[in-house]
């Protein structure tokens, strides 16, 4: 049993029927032979049972107001959280992981979800796994998910973090950062620049699935500096430019705000939970030319990184963490909405090791990381660098953003422009 931070908190109270605070990700496989779903399923299953993290829900406490822990739930059985379904195609398989994205999780037990979908072209199948953020952040996802792998944990950043002691001198001094904190944030809010991006309460969501070739980006990354990252964010605002002039809408002087989550775990702590600030960097969709797009990002990045992540106005996550727990039941639900103001999408790297990985004998092939919807935005990107390709998951707001598909492949062609001029 360990207490939930106020970051973790947050993420519960940010939930609703139009906004699901759960991460996701599919995974893709190639068998070198013919796969039984059941077996498949079952042998999840059997995995998932022995995370001690997945067997565990949220429960509220007396003191202090408004908190909660995790305990472990005695009617658990892994068996109800893990699904098996066969499609017929590939378009058919998005759809499916397209609604499965979209519906939220019981937060009544353990608050995760997992699908074997079978029918995939070539033999293949996916593993579609689905976590609250309260549960973890991604780099705790990746080492829950990796449990289920047969390579077995991936990393060490499993496990729920436990309440640190305070003291008050500790609450005074806390709250005089918290008030710095929001200061700078506040500051940092602006009117929305990109409406297109902008979403109201539906509960429809569509997932797009972009890949691009890891030897094209190392070749960018070769000739003009810069992080995988850095490319990755350089693309998608290339592919935001070519989408918003798919539209017809202006793009001169266009520049949308992404929020960059960025782990603030030390080397070597194995805490899981929510540990994370974030940067903010305006997306260059105004600039035509692809490698000044980059250098634009570069820069952006750079000062980000030598102010540090605990500086800032993206610095939100350290300031929700820093909050009361009561404060977030009263204030953060109506709260969410302001959003809009302080960024546009949120574009979030989930690392991934280098090494093969497999379920069952079969090897993974793709993996797609999926970010949740912030209130009022229509887009989130997650990115993922595994073996040969970088892997981008798009998740929309289907009545805002109907035309995701086309916006995927504007990214490819954004970043394959960036790879023309290296």
């Amino acid at each position: 049993m360990s207490r939930l931070s106020g970051l973790d908190v947050a993420f519960l109270c940010l939930e609703t029927r139009a906004r699901p605070m759960h991460m996701g990700g599919v995974a893709v496989f190639r068998p070198t032979r013919a796969v039984d779903l059941d077996d498949l399923v079952a042998l999840v299953a059997t995995r998932a049972a022995a995370v001690p993290e997945l067997g565990r829900t949220v429960a509220p406490v007396w003191f202090p107001p408004g908190a909660a822990e995790w305990r472990d739930d005695p009617r658990f059985s892994a068996a109800d959280h893990v699904h098996g379904y066969q499609v017929s195609d590939r378009r058919t398989f998005e759809a499916y992981a397209s609604g499965w994205m979209a519906t939220p999780l019981d937060l009544s037990r353990p608050p995760w979800d997992v699908h074997v979908v079978t029918g995939l072209p070539d033999g293949e199948f996916a593993l579609l796994v689905k976590l609250h953020h309260a549960l973890a952040d991604g780099a705790g996802a990746v080492g829950i998910a990796g449990a289920l792998l047969d390579q077995g944990t991936l990393s060490a950043t499993r496990g729920a973090a436990p309440a640190a002691p305070w003291s008050p001198a500790d609450l005074l001094r806390q709250g005089r950062e918290a008030l710095g904190l929001a200061g700078t944030v506040l500051r940092a809010t602006r009117r929305p620049p990109t409406p297109a991006l902008m979403a109201g309460s539906s509960t429809s969501r569509k997932l797009a699935f972009v890949r691009l070739d890891a030897a094209d980006v190392r070749h960018i990354r070769r000739q003009h500096g810069g992080t995988t990252n850095d490319v990755a964010l350089a693309v998608i605002a290339g592919g935001l430019r070519d989408w918003l002039l798919t539209r017809d809408l202006p793009v001169a002087g266009v520049t949308p705000r992404a929020l960059i989550p960025v782990n603030t775990r030390g080397r070597g702590q194995g805490e899981g939970g929510n540990q994370l600030s974030a940067y903010l960097c305006d997306l260059p969709v105004g600039v035509a030319d692809p490698v000044e797009r980059l250098r634009f990002v570069r820069a952006a990045m750079d000062r980000n990184k030598a102010a540090g992540a605990s500086a800032g106005p993206g610095t939100v996550p350290i300031l929700a963490n820093m909050l009361p727990s009561a404060v977030h039941r009263v204030l953060t639900p109506s709260a969410a909405s302001a959003a809009p103001f302080l960024f546009d999408t949120v574009v979030t790297n989930v690392p991934l090791p280098s090494v093969p990985l497999s379920l069952g004998g079969a090897w993974l092939r793709e993996v797609y990381p999926f970010a949740p919807l912030a209130g009022g935005h229509g887009l989130g990107v997650a990115v993922s660098a595994y073996r040969d390709a970088v892997h981008i998951g798009l998740q929309v707001d289907r009545d805002s953003v109907p035309d995701v598909d086309v916006l995927a492949a504007c990214v490819v062609k954004a970043c394959a422009a960036l790879h023309e001029r290296a």
